[in-house]
């Protein structure tokens, strides 16, 4: 059997999902996944589908033509098709935290993650001894103000020879452009940590300890121009006291951040996110 999954929205109008449902139905599909979203705002409807044809009879080419010329024009659709059996191919840039790098490697390791990592990118030589122990390639691209432009030229030209899908920022301490951005849109998966409220700077659990939150937590989002502003995809919270000191929270923080990082990236690789107007819809 072979297996798509198909993601569709459009403007919401009658009639949709009978007519996607009865065109798999006639190409001899077989249906095994469905979940729909209507945004009543915006009046935009969402759909998820999973279905299965006989590899021997199926083209996929062929499908999305016919799905092109017979659906997607008729009702205006704006649609993706995958193929459930090919990896993504996923680029990790990473600085010099290593508690992200090291859960994704070995979430990999083990099988959890559907995905291949063909690279590992550092603007640091740090955690260079993790990838080869990963038996990973790894590329060092030093960046400073005067080598920017050039630096994000090889970080393009690496993306592009190893035909990446989508570009994972495992606490990469660097701003990323907007050149990186318009080549993979919402396609580039960042972590950080989210206090309520909110402290900003080079030391923000020292600052939310001296205000004693009483929540921290982590955010998973695609990147934007907007600095921590992207479509979120994933988040979570733990809650401490006063009896927790810095390292408990900077401790409690990371495991946060590993969580919802891997969360994210389970959702993206399984297709279960879309992205309309910095908004995303989760499927389940």
């Amino acid at each position: 059997m072979q297996k798509i999954t198909l993601l569709i929205h459009c403007e919401d109008q009658p009639n949709i999902i009978a007519s996607v449902t009865n065109f798999i139905a006639i190409n001899d599909g077989n249906i095994v996944y469905i979940d729909q979203h209507v945004d009543r705002e915006q009046n935009i409807f969402f759909m998820r589908l999973e279905c299965e044809f006989a590899s021997n009879t199926f083209a996929l080419e062929n499908f999305k033509q016919l799905f092109s010329t017979t659906l997607a024009q008729k009702f205006q659709l704006e649609w993706k098709i995958f193929a459930a059996e090919r990896k993504p191919k996923m680029a990790l840039f990473v600085s010099k935290y290593d508690h992200c790098l090291y859960d994704i490697l070995g979430r990999y390791n083990s099988g959890e993650l559907f995905l291949e990592i063909p690279f590992i990118l550092s603007n640091h030589l740090d955690l260079k001894p993790i990838a080869d122990s990963f038996n990973i390639p790894f590329y060092h691209v030093p960046i400073t103000a005067s080598t920017k432009d050039e630096a994000e030229q090889k970080q393009l030209e690496l993306l592009e020879s190893h035909a990446i899908d989508f570009i994972v920022l495992a606490r990469y301490m660097q701003i990323v452009s907007k050149t990186l951005i318009d080549n993979y849109p919402n396609k580039i998966i960042n972590i950080h940590h989210s206090f309520l409220p909110a402290f900003v700077g080079a030391k923000p659990y020292h600052s939310a300890y001296k205000r004693g939150v009483k929540i921290i937590g982590a955010t998973s989002h695609y990147i934007t121009e907007v600095l921590d502003a992207g479509p979120i995809i994933e988040q979570d919270v733990a809650h401490v006291s006063h009896t927790h000191s810095i390292k408990d929270l900077i401790a409690k923080g990371r495991d946060l951040e590993k969580i919802v990082l891997s969360n994210a990236i389970k959702l993206h690789t399984k297709r279960k996110v879309m992205v309309y107007n910095n908004k995303t819809i989760i499927f389940s």
